[in-house]
């Protein structure tokens, strides 16, 4: 086979600079043809029912088609273009075909169930057994069982929904990139000077000789809806931001159908796998037991966060009456009132903070948190990669490659919004007699680093966003820090998914840490560390409005859940945002508002009836994060070695191998609480 189509090379680094949208066609039509004559080997009787001969065969096959197959989608996410597009497009069926063909292939689900069957199978080591275990499930939830006609439409379904979840994401992309709207400097009273200098170098590139450029870019939006004192122009960006890819933009963008589509199918999809509902089908691969339970866990949330929330809606009102003269507070203004509300109350502003958070020394101090907890050592290394800011990083061990690393951390057109971590190579104990070790993407959309008198000036984080940087690293680290040889169960692959966020929301808890920040911050002009006063202050304000903040996860993970658990959400979607929100909000926008229709997490990220996630993966973290609470010494640092290797062994390098409730009670010696959460977040 050849390897002049860096597609086809999957021995080596991915060769970004050499990538072309026309290599993608010929490289599936390579890989399917492999990947199909594997399958076909497979499911003869030159293939005995054993796990290393099944692998050998059709796992070697598909692995390479999926690593390629996900590094096209992973430059379709942050590099997109209108031929990469196209080009995805047109092979994302095929793709789909196979996958669906495999999952539901009743010879293949035979064999397995023959190994299964086996007295060899007791003998297997505990991540093989999950694995075998976790192949059977997905057989089942794949179609396998299915016969005829329902077999067919099974197929069509799921080709369909991959069809529709693209065309979601990309709406919704295309309708933040549409957006421009030049302003004069007057308008953008009260704006950061970096954020300013930002939208006035976006408006030269332009080629706009006078004026400010604005986007519905988040590191642009945001600090608008925060600071500036125009109180017509936030609501002009908060209209067009809540409205972007609904029937009130531009109708080439417009999601509506897309949405009561991609419901419908999902629960004709469950239906014919015997399921009342998507929800109860999506928990089939989770921790929670029902949709009920998922409903209850919310509700429960909901009851003890709204005195809280309705006390601090109270508070800002007032505020924003007393002091900005803003009698009927709307949704355009609660971040600038909030943020004037906390600098008032605390004596600090983000702005502030944000200066002593450059990008070098943050991540600085990350590695050196890393490497001292885990016993790592992380450093540059090279690769080539889609853009000039993106960086490589390799993870090491005793002088052994534990994983690598890509790093994209600034928004940018044709990038997606958002931040994601996403695995480019997993662990595998390969068949060929060698050990893969894992790759990752962790992909942030920060403000790129500004040019002054001809030099570039290090990136400026927000706690908020040193906060994600630290969150997407604990994705990371949970796929890259695995031990596991098995490929269906090392890193997060066969991880619950509302326990996949656990990693994460645990390394979140470092960015209050007072040894932390003062070694991983440094003042942008001085490099002196943060205050110990101005930390105090952000310490003071860190449950600012945690109560609205809780009802608003609680409100999206409910409307998620409700639209994929009642048969009739489909034909009025908005109508179950609406209940939702009368039970549980106590902030609520206008009725102009589309919330649903750029839901990317829900309508193409992979959560839909799995948003609860979040909230439910926070009890876990917390309670995994009072762990070294309860080990730091009197007036001692938190970065506890034994527990750290404790954590790392038991959490992050059993990945999937096992239960996260059986990997939780092996870090903790118990079954989580949720006490440490509600203590965290001052709800008790």
């Amino acid at each position: 086979m050849t390897t002049a189509n860096p597609l086809l090379e999957t021995t080596a680094l991915p060769r970004f600079a050499d990538i072309q949208p026309e290599h993608i066609t010929p490289a599936v039509d390579a890989l399917l043809a492999e990947a199909n004559d594997a399958l076909a080997q497979a499911t003869s009787d030159a293939v005995p029912a054993d796990y290393d001969a099944l692998s050998a065969v059709l796992d070697v096959a598909s692995e390479r088609l999926h690593r390629a197959w996900a590094l096209i989608g992973h430059l379709n996410a942050v590099a997109d273009t209108p031929a990469l597009r196209a080009s995805h497009a047109e092979n994302l069926s095929r793709v789909v075909d196979f996958d669906t063909r495999v999952g539901a292939d009743e010879r293949l689900f035979a064999k397995y169930q023959a190994i299964l069957a086996t007295p060899a199978a007791a003998t297997l080591v505990p991540a093989r057994q999950k694995a075998l275990a976790n192949a059977l499930r997905d057989f089942v939830l794949s179609g396998a069982a299915l016969e005829g006609t329902a077999k067919a439409r099974f197929a069509e379904l799921q080709d369909r929904q991959a069809e529709l979840e693209k065309r979601f994401e990309e709406h919704v992309l295309d309708a933040i990139d549409a957006f421009s709207l030049v302003v004069t400097e007057a308008q953008l009273e009260g704006l950061p000077a970096d954020v300013k200098q930002a939208t006035r170098a976006a408006a030269q590139a332009a080629g706009i000789e006078e004026g400010f450029k604005l986007s519905l870019q988040l590191p642009v939006y945001w600090p608008v809806m925060q600071h500036c004192r125009d109180r017509a122009l936030r609501e002009r960006l908060y209209t067009a931001y809540s409205t972007r890819a609904s029937e009130l933009g531009a109708p080439e963008f417009d999601n509506s159908a897309l949405l009561t589509q991609l419901l419908s199918l999902r629960r004709e999809e469950a239906q014919l796998l015997g399921h009342r509902s998507y929800a109860e089908l999506s928990l089939v691969r989770k921790m929670a037991d029902s949709p009920e339970q998922v409903i209850t866990f919310l509700r429960d949330l909901a009851h003890r966060a709204r005195l809280t929330a309705e006390r601090e809606l109270a508070e800002l009102r007032a505020f924003a009456s007393s002091e900005l003269g803003i009698d009927d507070l709307q949704s355009w203004d609660m971040g600038f009132a909030s943020e004037r509300l906390k600098e008032s109350r605390y004596a600090f502003s983000e702005q502030e903070v944000k200066r002593y958070f450059t990008v070098p020394q943050c991540l600085d101090g990350l590695f050196r948190i890393t490497e001292t907890l885990f016993e790592v050592k992380i450093s540059a290394d090279t690769a080539a990669a889609w853009h000039p800011s993106v960086s490589f990083y390799r993870i090491e061990r005793d002088g052994q490659l534990v994983g690598q690393f890509y790093l994209d951390l600034y928004a940018r057109s044709g990038k997606q919004a958002g931040a994601w971590m996403d695995n480019a190579r997993d662990r595998w104990a390969r068949p060929e007699g060698h050990l893969q070790t894992p790759i990752a993407y962790l992909i942030c959309n920060f403000a790129a680093p500004l040019i002054e008198d001809g030099r570039e000036r290090p990136a400026l984080l927000t706690h908020d966003d040193l906060t994600t940087l630290f969150h997407e690293f604990g994705h990371g680290l949970h796929h890259m820090l695995t031990q596991v040889d098995e490929l269906g169960v090392s890193g997060i692959a066969g991880v619950e998914w509302d326990a996949v966020e656990l990693p994460s929301q645990f390394m979140e808890n470092f960015c209050w840490e007072w040894d932390v920040l003062e070694r991983l911050s440094g003042h942008e002009r001085t490099g002196e560390p943060l205050p110990r006063a101005l930390f105090d202050s952000m310490l003071a304000a860190k449950n600012f409005q945690v109560g609205m903040q809780t009802l608003r996860q609680v409100e999206l993970a409910l409307i998620d859940i409700r639209l994929h658990a009642e048969p009739t959400a489909e034909h009025d979607p908005q109508a179950v945002v609406q209940d939702v929100r009368r039970e549980v909000a106590v902030v609520h926008p206008p009725a102009f508002s589309r919330m649903l229709h750029s839901f990317t997490h829900v309508f193409g990220g992979g959560y839909a009836a799995g948003y609860y996630s979040y909230k439910w993966a926070e009890v876990l973290s917390a309670d995994a994060w009072s762990a070294f609470e309860e080990s730091r010494p009197q007036g001692g640092s938190v970065l506890d070695i034994a527990t750290g290797r404790r954590y790392r062994q038991q959490v992050l390098e059993a990945g999937g191998s096992r239960t996260a409730m059986d990997s939780f009670k092996a870090f903790r010696g118990r079954e989580p609480r949720i006490d440490a959460l509600l203590r965290h977040q001052g709800l008790e």
